[in-house]
């Protein structure tokens, strides 16, 4: 058996950040496991640009952006190996793994950080009627065929779903020559950022009809058509209002979902509305020395965020692992509450203990629907202390406050933190 201070789950954007982090902290025995042949995750096919604009003050291509953090993994001699399959993660912190060159092994790790980022909506999940052709892609598998293997998945397409992936891809079928006929959105709103709908949807004269979806799928051998239909507020298709449209290809982008078989295995408390963990201020998952961050965690409209929420993770990891060797493992603090309410979905973390928090803290969280001219209000049990009107607010654009430490110890008696949207 192998030991190590802090294993990392993903050698994605999430895991090279918090690996990084970690060494410069004051931490060197660290070991990245990742599944797939080359780091850099999914950004590897995101051979658009638009990444890097927060953490490097420039505009880079996803690969371009993983390549420096792989440069700063390699420069400081961080371990990882490649091709290997994590399978289990005990309480104790046990990794059980496997590859081709040392079959099934185990690590020992002192903190593990979960960064196994996230996957698509299947069809499968969806019920859409129809038959089962060739031709119906997720939109991140079309995207691995065109962007990495040079393979051109069709040439009529249609695409469901409004998240950044499928908007991406019609842009991206549109430059290989394809014809994109339509993005239809189940929900009355789009999943995505609104500068994807501009640059991808708009500038080449794409539909987006909002409320619509698949009814069904036609087609024996390959797909030949599908038909779209408006959708009641229920989310039910309205009788009358089918469309057919021909096309020999069907793109999902119907969400995603955290990759977390990993962490429920270990018993880490989930949020049903994210799917990923619920996390403390450090990161930290239920299971002590359990960290999880990035897309694994909930999933980021911006890959800056990602690598923002790794390196406190790695910090935070590393804090963990200095407090075992010294034996003095933190007291019980006092744990604070915050809840979301009033049109905020959720928020990333769910606790704080003021003590053991830097001296700010960002609170991240999404709103349930589209909101225009409201405040984002956050109150220390019944004191507002933060009012700030935003024109707009929508699902698919992630928001944040920062909570000072500061601020809080003057609440010695606090119990809950609120987050909430207000009209004034």
């Amino acid at each position: 058996m192998k030991y190590y201070d802090i294993v990392i789950i993903g050698g994605g954007p999430a895991g090279l950040a918090a690996a990084a982090s970690a060494k410069r902290n004051g931490v060197d025995s660290i070991l990245i496991l990742e599944r797939d042949k080359e780091l850099g995750g999914i950004l590897n096919q995101c051979i658009h640009n638009g990444f890097g604009l927060h953490t490097f003050k420039e505009e880079l291509t996803g690969p371009e952006y993983a390549g420096r953090f792989i440069d700063q993994v390699k420069e400081l001699g961080i371990e990882y190996l490649l091709n290997t399959m994590v399978m289990d993660i005990s309480t104790d912190k046990v990794v059980t793994a496997m590859n081709r060159t040392d079959g099934m092994f185990q690590v020992q790790a002192k903190a593990v950080i979960l960064a196994m980022g996230c996957r698509e909506r299947a069809r499968g999940a969806l019920n859409i009627p129809g038959y089962r052709p060739a031709g119906i892609f997720s939109a991140g598998t079309a995207q691995r065929l065109v962007n990495i293997e040079g393979y051109m998945p069709g040439r009529e397409v249609v695409i469901l779903g409004s998240g950044d992936i499928g908007l991406i891809m019609a842009r991206r079928m549109t430059l290989e020559g394809a014809k994109v006929k339509v993005v239809a959105e189940l929900m009355p709103y789009s999943g995505g950022l609104k500068r994807n709908i501009v640059q991808c949807l708009d500038d080449f004269g794409i539909p987006l009809k909002l409320s619509h979806t698949v009814v069904d799928i036609e087609g024996k051998e390959r797909v030949e058509g599908i038909t779209l239909a408006e959708v009641d507020a229920k989310g039910k298709p309205i009788p009358g209002t089918e469309e057919h449209y021909t096309c020999d290809t069907l793109l999902l982008s119907c969400g995603l979902i955290p990759e977390n078989e990993l962490s429920r295995g270990i018993g880490v408390d989930m949020s049903p509305v994210t799917s990923g963990p619920l996390v403390n201020e450090s990161l930290e998952t239920s299971v002590e020395g359990v960290f999880a961050c990035g897309n694994v965690l909930h999933v980021h409209d911006l890959v800056d965020f990602v690598s923002e929420e790794a390196a406190a993770a790695g910090r935070n990891a590393v804090k963990y692992v200095k407090s075992l060797d010294a034996g003095t493992k933190a007291e019980e603090a006092k744990e604070i509450k915050i809840v979301p309410t009033d049109g905020v979905r959720y928020t990333v973390p769910v606790t704080v203990h003021p003590d053991r928090m830097d001296d700010t803290l960002t609170v991240r969280f999404r709103v349930g629907n589209v909101f225009k001219d409201h405040y984002i209000a956050v109150y220390l049990d019944d004191e507002r202390i933060y009012h700030k009107k935003r024109q707009i607010m929508a699902p698919g654009e992630m928001e944040q406050v920062k909570l000072e430490k500061e601020k809080l110890a003057q609440y010695p008696d606090l119990k809950t933190i609120t987050i909430k949207l207000e009209e004034e």
